[in-house]
């Protein structure tokens, strides 16, 4: 049995992403950094799958916290065959990098890009012993070209270099059965991160080509297809699942 660890697992597009995995099979650690009452609410309707799941809290801009949720994934499922970054730090308000504090700009890096390596120096070791890894993390559309993102300059540049990272990790480790590949979520807001496509369906979208929203399970199907054991021709690349939005073009609009 697969053993995934999903950081930021317990609401938003995570917990969908969690509740795909554990119904194709898939034992599951889900991090989350403080949101106690959701785990309470998702712990309980996690209960058919019980014995198959664990909730492990921490900061990942925290290098003692990492440590810790490397070491109770390990300890109670003894590797970690698939590694979803879903965890992704933003900053809401809309402000030109000048604008930007140290700390703003540290808590970007540390808990998009930092975390991304401290994570994988803990865990790739194991997935190279059993000569099988699936690392996803990800991005926002555009990114695998380093495009200008107005007003979220921090933001844009942690994953930018995230990009690069993972198609580095793809080089590196492909000898050992380990594949990286990042998605790119187009505009999925409020409680589209948590519906169905059906759902998504039953309500018109005037904004994105294709009709409707994205929604959490559009980015669950795409992490059980880069999880699977036969996806292993697939490595390095970036996967844009936006439905044709242009998110970026679309936030300058609204900008101007």
């Amino acid at each position: 049995m697969r053993h995934a660890l999903i950081t930021a697992g317990s609401k938003g597009l995570g917990k969908k992403v969690t509740e795909k995995l554990l119904e194709a099979g898939y034992v599951t650690t889900i991090h989350y950094r403080s949101d106690e009452e959701a785990v309470a609410r998702f712990r309980d309707e996690l209960r058919e799958f019980e014995g198959r799941f664990q909730f492990v809290k921490g900061d990942l801009t925290n290098r003692e916290d990492i440590q810790t949720i490397i070491h109770n994934s390990l300890g109670r499922f003894g590797t970690v065959d698939v590694l979803v970054l879903n965890a992704g730090p933003y900053i809401f308000e809309r402000k030109k990098l000048m604008d930007y504090t140290d700390d703003e700009w540290q808590m970007m890096m540390d808990g998009n890009l930092t975390s991304a390596f401290q994570l994988l120096k803990g865990l790739v070791p194991k997935m190279r012993e059993q000569r099988f890894g699936r690392i996803i993390t990800y991005g926002f559309q555009g990114a695998e070209h380093t495009p200008g993102w107005l007003y979220r300059s921090a933001f844009a540049a942690s994953k930018v270099g995230l990009v690069s990272l993972t198609k580095s990790l793809s080089i590196e480790e492909a000898e050992y059965g380990i594949t990286a590949n990042m998605i790119c979520p187009g505009e999925i807001i409020g409680e589209m991160k948590e519906a169905s496509i059906e759902e998504s369906r039953s309500k018109k979208d005037e904004v994105t080509p294709v009709g409707r929203s994205g929604t959490g399970e559009d980015i669950a199907r795409t992490v059980l297809f880069l999880a699977d054991s036969n996806a292993d021709m697939v490595t390095g690349t970036v996967i844009e699942v936006t439905g044709g939005i242009d998110v970026l073009h679309k936030h300058r609009k609204s900008n101007e």
